[in-house]
């Protein structure tokens, strides 16, 4: 109750938010003069031997994190039988608190706080710590409007090993629950990078996903329906932010960013390009999608192709007024014979994915998937077969054709698994011989490979290296005579 004394030195003022395990106090720490924050474990968990060590774990680990953007912790300990932990005293609201209060959030706005929110989670992930329940109600206001991560009452070890919680338990705030959560799977930091894309969805259009009366019902739609178009409800949003909350909240954890760093750095790309001339902004930052998925993501698209479209069409004019041509804002990699994301000279030539080519291999590679490299819809590509510990042989390919003999002077490469190494070779027939026309580089988000200006009618990306990948993709392919 406000006014008791806790340890003989926290004395209790107001009671600042409660939960389903515990209570939040604002107190006053009598021996250092300061107002901190103070959570009491509910009475009734005290004799629960899981619940107190989930609650001593929580300090445990919190204590190892220092953030600007996370909580610190102060002290934990026991009086009278109940488990409590000191926290610093943030005076301020809660996120959810303050979407309440402004409705959705300018871009810039919802990009900073969702990239302070990364940037505290990704700590943690360094740290082996997966949060398990991001949410704005979780996320800390100060007075200067940084955010602030807290309650890790749920985290848990990425070392299962020393876990509480086993498989098969359900926890976290429904509507930011990923699938995996729901359906009882184990968590990993995709976890968090999937209620982070709740979160900035929520930012950005004051709404969640997936509404619904009750617990089960939004756990099941987390499972089995496809999230909303951010677009539909916001159209101002840039393209590629919109789709980089598409691939956080995709439903299989493989196909969101590989990490929270990741994330977060993407997060970065779309607040720079907020300020970048059009011309340089890079319009979607797509999703890896399974090509069994593909059908299902090509109508889930449709309706975002047209502004796509159109979109293309006035940076093409746009680039034929001012003499260049090009994406920019790359993080393509400039080697010898390449260009990171540079500008691009001469007549467009028009080519079209044909097939792969795996000679060292069983002859085929995702085939019928050519065609969507050459679509102009970056959230379509043409990718390898997986490899686990690397290609193992010397190399595989993505062919396109120009219909004609044909002496291209550059051939951009746009992808969304950047770090592989790629020559262009040339050939007369698809199936080859193939002759080196570039040098080996490494593919940035967008590469442009310097040709020697052989003549053929078959071009071909050939990968020999796969970075830090199992497969890579191809999204967009275009070239220049």
């Amino acid at each position: 109750m406000p006014g008791e004394v806790i340890a003989e030195r926290y004395e209790l003022e107001e009671l600042v938010g409660t939960g389903g395990m515990s209570s939040v106090y604002r107190a006053r720490d009598q021996l250092l003069e300061r107002h901190v924050a103070l959570k009491v474990l509910h009475p009734h968990y005290g004799d629960d031997a899981e619940y107190v060590e989930r609650f001593r774990r929580e300090a445990r680990s919190v204590a190892q994190l220092s953030h600007p953007h996370i909580v610190t912790v102060i002290d934990r300990g026991e009086d009278d039988g109940q488990q409590f932990i000191v926290f610093e005293y943030v005076d301020g609201e809660n996120l959810k608190q303050f979407l309440e209060r402004t409705g959705p959030l300018p871009t810039r706005r919802a990009l900073e706080l969702a990239l302070e929110i990364a940037d505290a989670l990704a700590f943690a992930h360094e740290h082996g710590l997966v949060h398990r329940d991001v949410k704005p109600q979780n996320v800390l206001l100060t007075p200067d409007g940084n955010a602030k991560v807290t309650d890790f009452g749920i985290a848990r070890s990425l070392d299962v090993e020393h876990g509480v919680t086993q498989t098969g338990t359900v926890l976290g705030t429904s509507n930011y629950l990923s699938p995996e959560q729901a359906s009882g799977k184990p968590t990993t930091q995709a976890t968090d990078v999937y209620s982070l894309g709740v979160v900035l969805y929520e930012l950005l259009t004051n709404e969640v996903p997936f509404p619904g009366e009750n617990f089960v019902a939004v756990a099941m739609k987390h499972l089995n329906e496809q999230p909303p178009d951010v677009l539909e409800r916001r159209p101002d949003v840039p393209l590629r932010l919109a789709a980089a909350v598409d691939r956080a909240l995709e439903k299989d954890p493989a196909r969101r960013f590989p990490t929270m760093d990741q994330f977060a750095w993407e997060l970065r790309q779309c607040l720079a390009e907020l300020d970048a001339p059009e011309e340089a902004r890079t319009f979607i930052a797509p999703s890896p999608v399974l090509k069994e998925s593909r059908p299902r993501r090509a109508r889930a698209r449709r309706g975002r192709r047209p502004l796509l479209l159109a979109l293309v069409a006035l940076v093409a004019a746009a680039a034929i007024v001012g003499g260049i041509l090009g994406l920019g804002g790359s993080k393509g990699t400039a080697q010898k014979g390449g260009s990171k994301g540079g500008a691009s000279t001469g007549a467009a030539l028009a080519v079209h994915g044909v097939g792969a080519d795996d000679p060292y291999g069983s002859g085929g590679e995702h085939d019928s998937a050519a065609p969507l490299a050459t679509d102009r819809n970056m959230s379509t590509f043409w990718d390898t077969e997986h490899y686990d510990g690397g290609l193992g042989k010397p190399g595989v390919g993505l062919v396109v054709g120009t219909g004609k003999a044909a002496a291209a002077k550059q051939l951009v490469v746009q992808t969304d698994t950047p770090g592989y190494t790629a020559i262009v070779r040339v050939g007369s027939t698809p199936h080859g011989p193939f002759t080196n026309d570039s040098s080996s580089q490494t593919v940035g988000a967008r590469t442009v490979f310097s040709l020697d200006g052989k003549r053929g009618s078959y071009y071909e990306i050939w990968i020999t290296n796969l970075g830090s990948y199992s497969s890579v993709h191809v999204n967009e392919v275009t070239a220049r005579s």
